[in-house]
């Protein structure tokens, strides 16, 4: 496994993540236990920052997508960094503000937004909100009326652009439920022409996720600032933002494609000031939404290891506490992951069968990482996994009545929870027991007498 951010090897042999050692850390927050390095997450939007700074001479925001991990611990971290934020649901906005962040640097994205949560956009006074359809624009036109609206709008459009990514990740393409065809978009600006409580500021897009070929940003780039000049000519006035979203690659396993950040902003960078030039437009504010490649990287996942199985011949299973419940990525979209035995780094890999780390959900669909090299393991040993710190905690659920994992974040030798791990009684909380299965007692006489 390649060490990644603050890793190391320490004295004893283990892993170590931010000055902590992961042995310790399982023993005091247990496990399947997330793991967030807070140096390398702060270095990574470092480079993010100066990539796009270097390329693009216009104003730039780094918008944190929040989808792929959010905590209001982590919120105020984000705050601190000076990066915006990108929420996608009413939950997300609630922690956002639960967090105290800044409602300016607030964009709100959804392709189904509620009353509610377009009442809690323009009543917190969020920054940016993104339309993304004809219907949700006719609503908040309605819930904005006569109100003092602070709230900026953005429309997201189709810019039906394909992409060599997992069917599931492609969002730009022409067939695809997110943003505004053409025709809607000139639709759009004729209902916001004739709602002045409302303003219309720049336009969106975003290509999809896990992308490694900078092409495309820059044809997105391109046909952005067209559109931009086009709308802002219908509009009546110019538009000064464009958001043209996330998307760039991370590398899972050594091995994989990983293409510099550089690549990626000076796709967009160049692209937008080309096109820009060309129509003797000023250039706008640049918004990019970087989640998966800020976040990824600097979140790793303990497992205990409860089991080994071996088929002779075939292959070895290392079982462990975790599962799909705490990372669906793998059943999803066939993602896989490198492993490392935490308290065994020193240890030579075991290479006589085809090893694979799986969890304790009931599907064979249940793996962690496939085809990874460990020594011989045994009950009680420890399995890191890294690269989890996007769409792990976000997207866990409590399949099986699982309790979901505790987030422990590090840094120079310390580590605080982020997130306690939930209970058993945080399981059943908001479960209910209709009165007429209470008052019915004991079980029917079918079923009482069953051997």
């Amino acid at each position: 496994m390649r060490l990644r951010g603050t890793m190391r090897v320490n004295e004893a042999g283990r892993l170590e993540i931010g000055g902590c050692d992961t042995v310790e850390l399982a023993e005091r927050f247990g496990t399947p236990l997330y793991i967030l390095d807070e140096a390398a997450f702060t270095a990574r939007v470092a480079e993010l920052a100066a990539a796009f700074q270097a390329a693009y001479p216009g104003e730039v925001a780094l918008v944190y997508a929040g989808k792929a991990f959010l905590t209001v611990g982590f919120a105020r971290l984000l705050a601190s960094l000076g990066l915006w934020l990108d929420v996608a649901s009413g939950g997300e906005l609630y922690t956002a503000k639960a967090a105290g962040f800044p409602p300016e640097r607030l964009l709100v994205h959804g392709n189904n937004k509620s009353d509610e949560e377009l009442r809690m956009s323009l009543e917190g006074g969020a920054g940016r909100l993104v339309v993304d359809n004809l219907p949700e624009l006719r609503r908040l036109i309605r819930l904005a009326q006569g109100k003092a609206v602070q709230t900026r709008l953005l429309l997201r459009i189709r810019p039906g652009i394909p992409v060599h990514t997992h069917n599931h990740m492609q969002t730009g393409q022409e067939d695809s439920k997110f943003g505004l065809g053409p025709d809607e978009i000139t639709q759009a600006v004729s209902l916001l022409r004739d709602a002045p409580h409302l303003r219309l500021v720049g336009l969106h897009a975003h290509l999809g996720s896990q992308l490694h070929d900078p092409e495309p940003y820059r044809r997105l780039a391109e046909g952005m600032v067209a559109w931009l000049e086009r709308v802002g000519e219908l509009y009546g006035q110019p538009l000064t933002e464009l958001d043209v979203g996330g998307g760039w690659a991370v590398a899972y396993r050594e091995g994989d494609r990983e293409p510099p950040i550089g690549l990626w902003a000076e796709a967009v960078g160049t692209g937008v000031q080309e096109a820009a030039a060309a129509r003797e437009m000023p250039l706008p504010r640049l918004l990019v939404e970087p989640g998966r490649i800020a976040i990824a990287p600097a979140g790793t996942t303990l497992y205990r290891v409860g089991a080994v199985k071996t088929i002779p011949g075939v292959r070895r299973y290392v079982v462990t506490d975790g599962g799909l419940y705490e990372n669906v990525r793998a059943a999803l979209y066939g993602a896989n992951y490198e492993a490392a035995a935490a308290n065994k780094m020193t240890a030579p890999p075991d290479r006589s069968l085809p090893t694979r780390v799986v969890g304790k959900n009931c599907e064979s669909g249940d793996v962690i990482a496939d085809n990874v090299a460990l020594p011989p393991l045994e009950p009680g040993d420890l399995v890191a996994v890294p690269v989890t710190g996007a769409y792990h905690y976000s997207m866990a659920s409590n399949y099986n009545r699982l309790p979901r994992p505790a987030v422990v974040v590090v840094h120079e030798g310390e580590a605080e929870l982020l997130v306690e791990r939930e209970s058993y009684a945080d399981l059943i909380r908001h479960d209910r027991i209709p009165a007429r299965w209470v008052q019915a007692g004991a079980l029917p006489e079918s079923v009482s007498r069953r051997p």
